[in-house]
């Protein structure tokens, strides 16, 4: 579904969902740690950190801290893969899918309101 926008209004976008997630409850989410938990939960699994670091372009101990943060809120867990235990699998939780259902709601409200 393409949706037309000016410049202007995506950046109006932009900073209406950042606002808006700064005024609610949920935890606040660094753009990196945005972009691997969008990755982890659209992008069919499995998910390892060394997949992720290579499909967003940073290190794998950059990975690692964003999961670390992650983890604590339980948005993904992390196990050890038995078939090659030197890679560690991301997984989904509960508690992600519905962080990510809820921020799906803000961006739709947030875009319907928007200024024509």
């Amino acid at each position: 579904m393409a949706v037309e926008m000016r410049p202007s209004q995506a950046l109006r976008l932009l900073q209406e969902l950042a606002l808006a997630q700064v005024r609610d409850a949920e935890p606040d989410l660094s753009p990196r740690q945005l972009a691997i938990l969008l990755t982890v939960y659209l992008d069919a699994p499995p998910h390892t950190v060394r997949g992720l670091a290579v499909r967003l372009g940073v290190t794998k101990p950059v990975i690692t801290r964003a999961l670390d943060t992650m983890g604590e809120l339980r948005l993904v867990s992390r196990r050890r893969d038995e078939a090659d235990r030197r890679n560690v699998i991301i997984q989904r939780t509960v508690e992600g899918a519905l962080y990510l259902e809820r921020l799906g709601d803000l961006v739709v409200d947030v875009a319907r309101n928007l200024p024509r």
